[in-house]
C-alpha cells in the first residue's frame, strides 16, 4: 500500500509539473514539455494521454511556416474545464473579472463600493451573479473565487480582519458568501499578489532573485514579500508593514493606533504634513489622488512644506524598509501603486530611512525600482495564485494517471 501512495504521488507530482510548464509558457508541443518538465518522453505522453481523457488539456495543430510539413501537435488547457471569478476590492470600486481555465479573460466590469460590511457583502453576492449570468455560465462551472483586499488578512482562513474598507469590521468570505459561493472562496492581501506577480515575471525571463519586495503606495502602505524556498518553491506573505510602529506615540493613523508608517507615508499623511495639520486629527478616510498631485506640484516648484511632507514619507518608508531588510535579509524592492508618481520627491527620504541601518551600512542600498501598472500585477497574481490552486484540486478529484508502460 505504501509503495502505491508512493507512486501515485510521483505520478500527481509529474502530473502538475505538466500543467505548470504550460501555465508558464502557453501551448508546448511533446518535445517542448519534456525539456520543460525534464520528464522522460514516455512519461510525458502517458500524462498527457490522461489529462485529455479527462478534458484538463487538449490537442491543436500548428501549420509550419512555410506551409510544407505535418502540423506540429500542441498541448494546451481545455479552455472550458472551469473559470475563475476574480474580485478586487479598492476603495471606492468592485471589480469583477471571469477567467476560463486557460487564463483567458472573457469578461470585467466595476461597480461602485458600497458602505458598511452587510451591504457590501450583499454587493459582492450580487456582482458574483451577474458574473455567471453574463456569460450564461452555471455556479458550479465557477472553481473559484479569488478575493483581494488591501489590508490584514487572515492565514488560515478567508477573513478579512482589518481593512481600510471595512475598518475593524472583519468579514468571514466563507460564511458571508454562504452555500452557493463561500466553499470555493479564497482571499490575499493585495500587495501579496502584486510581488507574486513581479516574482512570476522575473522567473519567465529566468531573473527571479531568492527574495524580493513589492512596496504599494497610496492611501494605505502595503508590502508583499516573495521567497523562494530551498525546494524551489515560491512563498509569498504580506507582513502588516503600513502599520508597523515608526514613531511612539507620533501621529494618528487610520487605524487608531499612534505613529504608523502610513500615517507619515499615506496620502491622507502627506496631505495632513503639507497643511501642517495637527497630528491627532483623525485622518481622512479617502483622499483622491488629484488633491495629491497638487501637493507633489507645489513641492517641485520648491514649496517648503509641500516638499517637507514627501520628504518625511520617504523617511516614514525607508525605515520601514530597515527592518525589513534587517529581519529578512537584502533584497530588491519594488515600489507600485498610485503613489509612485511621487517617488522622485520620497526616493531622498527612502534612501535617508535606509542609510540608519546596519544592514544597509554593511551591504549597501538594496535596489529600488518604480513598477507601474499595479492593477495589471494584482490581476497576474490572482491568476498564479488561483490556477496553482485549482491545477492541484484537479488533479486531485480526476482519474490518476497511469504512469508509461503500465
Amino acid at each position: 500500500m505504501l509503495g502505491k501512495s508512493s507512486t501515485e504521488l510521483v505520478r500527481h507530482q509529474n502530473s502538475a509539473l505538466v500543467l505548470s510548464a504550460l501555465r508558464r509558457s502557453g501551448r508546448l508541443s511533446h518535445t517542448q514539455l519534456a525539456e520543460a518538465t525534464r520528464l522522460s518522453s514516455a512519461t510525458v505522453s502517458a500524462i498527457t494521454a490522461e489529462l485529455e481523457r479527462s478534458a484538463i488539456i487538449e490537442k491543436s495543430e500548428q501549420q509550419a511556416a512555410t506551409g510544407r510539413g505535418r502540423p506540429r501537435v500542441l498541448f494546451s488547457q481545455t479552455r472550458g474545464c472551469g473559470y475563475v471569478i476574480t474580485v478586487i476590492v479598492s476603495s471606492d470600486l468592485i471589480q469583477y473579472s471571469l477567467v476560463d481555465y486557460a487564463g483567458t479573460l472573457l469578461d470585467r466590469f466595476a461597480e461602485a463600493r458600497r458602505g458598511a460590511a452587510p451591504e457590501f457583502i450583499a454587493a459582492i453576492n450580487a456582482g458574483l451573479e451577474r458574473a455567471v449570468e453574463r456569460s450564461s455560465i452555471g455556479r458550479e462551472q465557477v472553481l473559484l473565487v479569488s478575493i483581494s483586499s488591501k489590508g490584514l488578512v487572515s492565514a488560515d482562513a478567508p477573513v478579512l480582519v482589518w481593512s481600510p474598507v471595512l475598518g475593524a469590521d472583519a468579514v468571514d468570505f466563507r460564511l458571508a458568501l454562504g452555500d452557493e459561493w463561500g466553499g470555493k472562496v479564497i482571499l490575499n492581501n493585495e500587495t501579496l499578489l502584486v510581488a507574486k506577480a513581479l516574482q512570476q515575471r522575473l522567473a519567465r525571463k529566468g531573473e527571479a532573485p531568492a527574495s524580493l519586495a513589492a512596496l504599494s503606495l497610496g492611501h494605505s502602505i502595503g508590502l508583499g514579500i516573495a521567497r523562494i524556498t530551498r525546494d524551489g518553491e515560491t512563498e509569498i506573505s504580506a507582513p502588516n508593514f503600513g502599520h508597523m510602529l515608526h514613531i511612539p506615540g507620533g501621529a494618528l493613523c487610520r487605524c487608531g493606533a499612534r505613529g504608523c508608517i502610513e500615517a507619515y507615508a499615506g496620502s491622507y499623511a502627506v496631505l495632513r504634513t503639507a497643511f501642517e495639520v495637527p497630528v491627532d486629527t483623525v485622518p481622512a478616510k479617502f483622499v483622491p489622488l488629484p488633491e495629491v498631485d497638487k501637493i507633489a506640484q507645489q513641492a517641485r516648484q520648491g514649496h517648503r512644506m509641500a516638499g517637507f511632507a514627501f520628504r518625511q514619507a520617504g523617511i516614514a518608508l525607508g525605515n520601514g524598509l530597515s527592518r525589513l531588510l534587517s529581519l529578512h535579509g537584502h533584497m530588491p524592492v519594488h515600489i507600485t501603486g498610485p503613489g509612485m508618481r511621487y517617488y522622485d520627491l520620497m526616493r531622498a527620504g527612502v534612501e535617508e530611512g535606509l542609510a540608519q541601518t546596519h544592514v544597509v551600512r554593511l551591504s549597501g542600498m538594496p535596489q529600488l525600482d518604480v513598477v507601474p501598472d499595479e492593477p495589471a500585477l494584482v490581476f497576474e497574481g490572482h491568476l498564479g495564485l488561483a490556477f496553482q490552486r485549482i491545477d492541484q484540486d484537479i488533479l486531485s478529484l480526476r482519474a490518476p494517471i497511469q504512469a508509461a508502460g503500465e
